[in-house]
């Protein structure tokens, strides 16, 4: 029987690798991921579904923007909240008005700080290729 859904990625990790530049044929590659009490915590993908809850207000959307399903969305969002202390992402039931997903300010302070630090992280990478003598 033939799956019905999202197609898969091919690596679902290929968005994670950053490196260096490319130097005499080679480039030093890595992932970095912050790990909690429950395993990862925070990591490329993670903050990625943040912005997206941010600019779309609907878990929903961002799932389907990065070909996720919305199960997977959610059960991020919830090991982020319970590893965070306070929540990152608090949903909000429709009424009059509709529903909508909001990122908290702890939320975008974690993506702010990941950034930072993935930033430093390619910084380093092209850094040590240069050591590289082969």
């Amino acid at each position: 029987m033939k799956k019905r859904g999202r197609k898969a990625l091919k690596d679902p990790h290929q968005f994670c690798i950053t490196g260096s530049s490319n130097l005499k044929g080679y480039e030093l590659k890595g992932k970095i991921w912050i790990e909690g009490s429950e395993g990862t915590f925070l990591g490329y993908g993670r903050v990625v579904l943040l912005e997206k809850i941010k600019q779309y207000g609907s878990i929903s959307k961002a799932a389907e923007s990065m070909n996720m399903s919305y199960k997977h969305a959610w059960e991020l969002i919830n090991s982020m909240n319970r590893q965070a202390g306070k929540p990152f992402v608090e949903t909000q039931v429709g009424g009059t008005g509709g529903g909508g997903t909001v990122v908290t300010k702890e939320g975008l302070k974690a993506i702010e700080q990941f950034w930072t630090i993935y930033d430093e992280f390619n910084k380093f990478l092209s850094k040590e290729i240069k050591k590289f003598k082969i």
